[in-house]
């Protein structure tokens, strides 16, 4: 096996995970088996949910053959791997995750053979009230959700060439050039973000979880979860205490997700006379592709957070 793709991490379960696997061809690794490339000959990348299969598929053009684990519509976090995809991975060259929203893929990853994405980038500690829940990224001490924010999304589409490069050297400049375009892209969309969110009435925004942590980083705004993760039910305590706050600070908008029941945030948002309003993870596949969601969301939290371009 190449030395580009040897990485090894420690074997612990994780909560948001993002997994790219791309296998190599006989002729890039001299011990590569016939699982390792599509029946096109071309390596075979597997995304675990959208956010790198987009990025997969941008980087890898007509040189990688992309498929996806989990199936538009369904929350990441619930997948259960079938055993032709345990196999797929077990046989795969590299596999390309951030470690946590799939316990089952990270339980199925090659150590050896593995890059976590969230290595690539400067991780965001876990979300304000972790300590208060039993919640799915328990066992990682970060925010899992770096997709959220373009620019470290670009940082990861330029290691993610550099692997692609190392897997099949035959096309090693192709995928250097579209991981180059693909963070030019990626970081116009940051500077779209940036002047966008520069001038908000509030810096405020209540998200029904804590997905958007990166994202209200980035652009110096403050993220209030009402729960840490979508599965968790928040305590009466926890209501409280964001409806007082939304109050205080005249948050006008309580954002749900389309895989998550809006239920909790609707009730917050009638006891503080806002409306609910949909700012999406991109966790499942959108109505278009990252971008055009993404600038989306971006609508949404200029409507949200009055902001004037």
């Amino acid at each position: 096996m190449m030395s580009g793709f040897s990485r090894s991490y420690a074997a612990r379960p994780l909560a948001g995970a993002v997994l790219l696997t791309v296998g190599l061809t006989t002729a890039a690794c001299g011990t590569g088996s016939a699982t390792d490339v599509s029946a096109s000959g071309k390596p075979q990348v597997i995304a675990a949910f959208y956010p790198l299969q987009w990025l997969s598929e941008q980087v890898g053009g007509p040189d990688a053959q992309v498929s996806v684990l989990t199936a538009p519509g369904v929350e990441p976090h619930d997948l259960e791997l079938t055993i032709k995809q345990v196999t797929d991975l077990k046989d795969a060259a590299l596999t390309v995750y951030i470690k946590g929203v799939q316990p089952a893929v990270d339980d199925a990853v090659e150590p050896d053979t593995s890059f976590d994405a969230a290595t690539a980038v400067t991780t965001l500690p876990a979300g304000e009230h972790a300590e208060e829940e039993e919640h799915e990224h328990a066992d990682v001490p970060y925010d899992p959700h770096l997709w959220l924010d373009p620019s470290r999304l670009a940082t990861v589409a330029a290691k993610l060439g550099e692997r692609m490069a190392a897997a099949d050297p035959a096309h090693a400049q192709g995928y250097r050039d579209r991981a180059t375009k693909t963070a030019a892209t990626l970081n116009d969309l940051d500077q779209e973000f940036g002047r966008g969110l520069a001038s908000c009435r509030t810096k405020t925004l209540v998200t029904a979880h804590e997905a958007f942590g990166y994202l209200a980083d980035r652009y110096k705004l403050k993220q209030v979860g009402i729960t840490l993760d979508p599965e968790s039910e928040p305590s009466p305590a926890r209501l409280s205490e964001v409806a007082k706050l939304a109050k205080t600070e005249g948050v006008t908008t309580i954002f749900t997700e389309s895989l998550v029941s809006p239920k909790v945030a609707e009730v917050l948002a009638s006891q503080v006379g806002a409306r609910t309003a949909v700012l999406d993870p991109l966790e499942s596949k959108p109505s278009g592709d990252y971008v055009s969601a993404m600038r989306d969301n971006l609508k949404t939290l200029q409507t949200a957070l009055g902001c004037t371009a």
